[in-house]
């Protein structure tokens, strides 16, 4: 269902109006040939030498159709990782096996970005769609669950899983009866330098009243320079690397659709992020030596990651 108008905070209310357009919210209007478009167009970017090296790990671990990804978020609102996941998922497994991202309502507040969203098969991230994709349709959905929190997180915490609490997705996943399988990445964080999330700020000015969103970045980006807010950015050319962990399934025995106690949703959300902080600890070891150097040089001057 969609969300209640009231709950949409003021600037997606007056970008859509007292009702809601369907983006995001019909499976049935992915359509492939856009998919296939949309990838065979970003193929410059994502594609082999192209504008970002792109490299995934793992693959062995995606079990069947149905199945929850769950991966930290990174670079901005770009969403650089996003659209490089996605390129490589279906150059692996083809059109065959669809994949359906999870978005926030603000990318479906116009046409301009809802109704090809809706076609390449985003959907708004609501739990109630999850469950149905997972257990009605059968497909597979990419969640990120740390939202603007994890995305807009300090460039000096780019190695640290930032889900800010959030544990719906062990219920949804639960609900389905669905595996989830953690995906680590790194590299989406250096297409621009995020020197705060601003998540301090953005409560003060009640930010998450007008625009559902928890943070008011300050960051370093293209073509702003310095720059404050969820601005889109110009992404900086990087090494875009993901790891794909084992899969973490429900407890044996467990049926779809109760309730879970509130220590399952613990222990399954801590085990996710765990696996998803060991990937990210790997990908961070096996930087070469002079990319660390320079790293390290940075993160020095720049101090500890400030909110």
């Amino acid at each position: 269902m969609p969300a209640p108008v009231e709950s949409r905070g003021l600037i997606l209310r007056l970008l859509q109006g007292s009702t809601q357009d369907p983006w995001g919210q019909d499976p049935d209007a992915f359509r492939p040939e856009s998919a296939r478009a949309a990838i065979q167009a970003l193929r410059w970017l994502y594609g082999p030498g192209g504008y970002f090296k792109v490299e995934v790990q793992g693959w062995e671990n995606v079990p069947p159709a149905p199945v929850m990804m769950v991966g930290n978020h990174s670079g901005g609102t770009s969403i650089p990782d996003v659209w490089a996941f996605a390129s490589q998922w279906y150059e692996h497994f083809g059109f065959e096996r669809i994949i359906h991202p999870m978005a926030h309502e603000m990318v479906f507040s116009t046409r301009f970005t809802g109704a090809p969203f809706t076609r390449m098969g985003v959907l708004r991230a609501q739990p109630a769609r999850a469950v149905e994709i997972l257990r009605r349709w059968r497909r597979d959905l990419l969640v990120m669950p740390g939202g603007d929190r994890d995305t807009w997180r300090p460039w000096t915490a780019r190695y640290q899983v930032q889900f800010a609490g959030r544990k719906g997705y062990i219920r949804t996943a639960l609900a389905a009866g669905v595996p989830i399988v953690p995906v680590a990445h790194s590299g989406a964080h250096n297409t621009l330098l995020v020197l705060s999330d601003g998540h301090r700020l953005a409560r003060r000015i009640g930010l998450h009243k007008v625009a559902r969103a928890q943070v008011f970045p300050i960051h370093l980006s293209l073509p702003w320079g310095l720059a404050m807010g969820p601005m889109p950015h110009w992404p900086l050319p990087t090494h875009m690397r993901y790891r794909i962990r084992p899969p973490i399934y429900p407890p044996a025995g467990w049926e779809p659709g109760q309730e879970p106690p509130p220590e399952l949703v613990e222990e399954l959300d801590e085990r996710v992020r765990a696996s998803i902080q060991q990937g990210l600890d790997e990908l961070r070891a096996e930087r070469p030596a002079w990319r660390k150097a320079v790293a390290d040089r940075m993160e020095r001057a720049l101090g500890p990651p400030k909110a």
